[in-house]
């Protein structure tokens, strides 16, 4: 893959810091490559393009270049270019006081397996024998799986069949493979921004652009910028997260979803709401599904409820829809895991036990990380929200990827919030998960307050903390 000049100098934003120049640019394409918005193997554009893009000397980015080479993020080699690749072996890191720290991982909103999910693994593979004589190969999914996730949708308000019902490995399976199904390369698709990251990867590897509406964690999405956006763009899929948003953890209200599904029926858009998060309430029910108020595809998985280990996720549509993607579906894969459908269906029998326990433990954590936050950054703007994994918190200043670095060099990992949008946009926001535990997450913020005095040194955190031992 070879990364043009301007897309790059789409991706990097507004990449110039207080420092020198090739400083600011090498530490900007190093945080693309460890997020994943620069895939590795990608080759760079040349020294002379990129240099014509961005307005800056040759020099400049031949330095950029040359730091990145030494870092280990870039191998290039005479007439074929420079290619992005990742220095291997690095467990731990060091912090400024010559300490070494293991790394924790907040780049991720997910939680650990629940505690029900051993006992349920032993019980479905107590039952597999029963399977052994078939194939194994599962276009859509075990039968009896198909109707206990049928009846779910059945209780929710949408009436539902098995034949409604198309289980997936995992929700991202579920996401490309209706991208792959229902966008061509002359489609226009609608995402909100800021968005599930892989699902602006699945979408724009198919449609020929990419069209927006605003989500805000407080006032969360535009009538008006919906109407628009639908009349301007004419999109042909429209992909959305209706409760507890990835990342704003907003909830659409019912006069929202109803205009949703309207502009879509009048426009000819084919809706996807994607509800992985959509069972991770805390503080209020998540919303009737979207499509009770119209033919909308719904996508499930029990990677946020259950564990991320458990790829098991699912599509709900008309079974006209389930039949093309099953045509669709022998291109890529030839179906789920038996045994991962049955350790699915173990855990469906308990489902509101596993639910009830990740809402405490949810409502802990967000209680924990809002506190932390707000007493150690009291400039920031940090909402409070309802269900979900994460919070995202204005930083106040467009130094979210400057801040992402300098944390993830402290031994912390974070989503920056240009890696929820398009074209380097949310340089103020920072996802802040609050999924993981208290003094995980305490020693996080640890980091993250030393990252801020170094990125901002003016502003004032309120106290002065060291990283701990972890």
């Amino acid at each position: 893959m070879v990364l043009t000049a301007r897309r790059l100098a789409s991706e990097l934003g507004a990449w110039r810091g207080a420092g020198p120049a090739y400083g600011a640019l090498t530490d900007r394409i190093r945080l693309l490559t460890l997020d994943g918005r620069i895939p590795l193997r990608t080759r760079l554009p040349a020294e002379r393009e990129l240099a014509a893009e961005l307005g800056i000397s040759r020099t400049t980015v031949a330095a950029a270049y040359a730091g990145l080479r030494e870092a280990g993020y870039l191998l290039s080699t005479r007439g074929s270019g420079s290619v992005v690749t990742i220095p291997g072996g690095r467990d731990t890191v060091e912090n400024t006081d010559g300490r070494t720290a293991t790394t924790l991982d907040f780049s991720k909103a997910a939680l650990p397996a629940a505690p029900q999910v051993g006992e349920a693994a032993v019980r479905a593979a107590q039952t597999l024998p029963a399977y052994l004589g078939d194939t194994g190969y599962d276009l859509v999914g075990l039968p009896r799986l198909r109707q206990a996730l049928a009846a779910r949708y059945t209780s929710r308000g949408v009436p539902t069949e098995p034949e409604n019902i198309m289980v997936t490995v995992g929700a991202q399976h579920a996401i490309s493979l209706i991208a792959k199904t229902f966008l061509s390369r002359s489609d226009t698709a609608l995402m909100e921004a800021p968005s599930y990251p892989h699902a602006y990867d699945a979408l724009g590897s198919r449609a020929r652009r990419l069209v927006t509406v605003p989500v805000d964690a407080r006032n969360g999405w535009d009538d008006n910028g919906l109407a628009q956006t639908f009349q301007r763009a004419k999109p042909a899929l429209a992909y959305v997260m209706p409760d507890f948003h990835n990342p704003t953890g907003a909830v659409m209200p019912v006069h929202q979803r109803e205009l949703l599904m309207d502009l879509a029926r009048r426009h000819g858009c084919l809706v996807v709401a994607d509800e992985t998060t959509a069972d991770l309430s805390i503080d209020v029910p998540p919303g009737k599904p979207l499509a009770a108020y119209g033919p909308a595809m719904l996508v499930g998985s029990m990677g946020k409820t259950v564990w991320g280990g458990l790829r098991v996720g699912w599509i709900r549509a008309e079974p006209e829809k389930i039949k093309l993607l099953e045509q669709a579906r022998y291109a890529h894969d030839l179906g789920t895991p038996i045994l991962e459908q049955l350790i699915a269906l173990e855990l469906l029998g308990n489902y509101d036990e596993v639910l009830r326990f990740r809402r405490i433990q949810l409502a802990e954590g967000r209680d924990h990380v809002e506190d932390l936050l707000r007493s150690h950054f009291p400039v920031w703007d940090v909402p409070h929200v309802a269900g979900g994994l994460c919070t995202w918190v204005n930083i106040g200043q467009p130094v979210s990827s400057q801040l992402a670095l300098a944390a993830r060099d402290g031994g912390l990992p974070l989503g920056a919030g240009p890696r929820f949008g398009l074209g380097g946009a949310f340089e103020r926001f920072l996802r802040f998960p609050f999924s993981y535990p208290a003094e995980e997450t305490s020693v996080a913020v640890d980091i993250l307050a030393n990252a801020w005095r170094r990125v901002e040194p003016h502003r004032r955190v309120e106290k002065d903390f060291k990283p701990a031992l972890v």
